[in-house]
């Protein structure tokens, strides 16, 4: 190549460097410029919906977008976050609910996501209340109930939860292996398929987060243990876990994250913006309505956060012997 056709080359070169550069600014300085994409990987009409609905319409106030949501349901809430990580653009106009199964699920099983290396964490948000319910109609009348049926019958006490891997499943078989019995889990896609399944008796149990409060306030399913640290106000005659003798509480709390490679400053505007959301106090009294309270972390504190779950989990997967081989 010729003196003047390299000088020509490196000039093209350092041109196109600089307009990504400043296309990317641009990108940072205009965001948002269209609707966002939240995508909430559990089904239309559960608890999490809901609320994440409540809060991506108070965050979109302050983003001066629509922020739209995609139900992405299944794998215990890890297909919606593991798509948005093999395919979408780090441009903030794909972000998702991050439920804890992303960090404890690559702890029981080979998956295709890395929650150390392929999210961008921006905030933590809230968390869950959880509870057992059985039917109206069922046997058992308390959780003591359960465990002398079971001891009685190895197996034969089956549980909805809304995925294998989830808090739910692991929390119940934490409860399982201390009371010396053993459960058997049936896993659904979310709340509005558990709720079905114990409804329509087709398991005895359901271990779920709040989506069966209007149920259980209707007299259709009767909540026999919550995995709070103290009573539900809403339900101030049912036992904790501690209670009953078991020394856990569940909460499983969650946030949002977007594709690794996103900037800091757009990381910054969704922040700020889903911050605002859960100081609204719209979103805290439907957060209410579910026993679900504003949980913040800041964009540092929830990495940091993600480190200390993850080993706390990964202990937890090896005590139950679930840890992948």
């Amino acid at each position: 190549m010729s003196r003047y056709g390299l000088r020509t080359a490196v000039f093209a070169a350092i041109h196109v460097a600089v307009g990504a550069l400043l296309a990317t600014a641009a990108g940072a300085q205009d965001y948002p410029s269209k609707p966002v994409t939240l995508i909430v990987p559990w089904p239309a009409g559960g608890s999490t919906d809901i609320s994440m609905r409540a809060i991506a319409d108070s965050a979109s106030k302050v983003l001066g977008q629509p922020i739209v949501i995609d139900n992405k349901a299944g794998g215990g809430g890890t297909v919606g976050p593991a798509t948005m990580a093999a395919a979408a653009k780090p441009d903030g106009y794909t972000i998702s609910q991050i439920p804890i199964t992303v960090f404890r699920l690559p702890l029981m099983q080979e998956v295709s996501w890395d929650p150390a290396k392929d999210f961008t964490y921006i905030i933590h948000l809230t968390g869950y209340t959880f509870g057992v319910t059985t039917n109206a109609d069922s046997q058992f009348k308390s959780w003591k109930d359960v465990v002398e049926f079971a001891k009685a019958n190895p197996g034969k006490v089956t549980y909805a939860t809304p995925g294998t891997g989830t808090s739910l499943h692991i929390g119940m078989e934490q409860i399982a292996a201390m009371s010396g019995i053993k459960l058997t889990q049936v896993p659904f896609k979310g709340g509005a398929e558990t709720n079905a399944a114990v409804l329509g008796q087709h398991t005895m149990l359901q271990a779920d987060s709040t989506g069966w409060r209007p149920l259980v306030d209707a007299g259709k399913l009767k909540l026999l243990m919550v995995w709070t640290a103290a009573r539900s106000p809403n339900y101030p005659d049912v036992p904790t876990l501690k209670e009953l003798g078991y020394p856990m509480v569940y909460d499983s709390p969650f946030g949002i994250a977007g594709p690794k490679g996103m900037d800091p400053k757009i990381v910054a505007k969704l922040h700020d913006a889903f911050k605002k959301a859960v100081e609204d106090p719209a979103v805290i009294a439907t957060l209410a309505k579910y026993d679900m309270v504003p949980n913040y972390k800041n964009t540092e504190d929830y990495r940091k956060f993600v480190v200390e779950v993850t080993e706390s989990e990964r202990k937890v997967i090896d005590t139950l012997g679930l840890a992948k081989k």
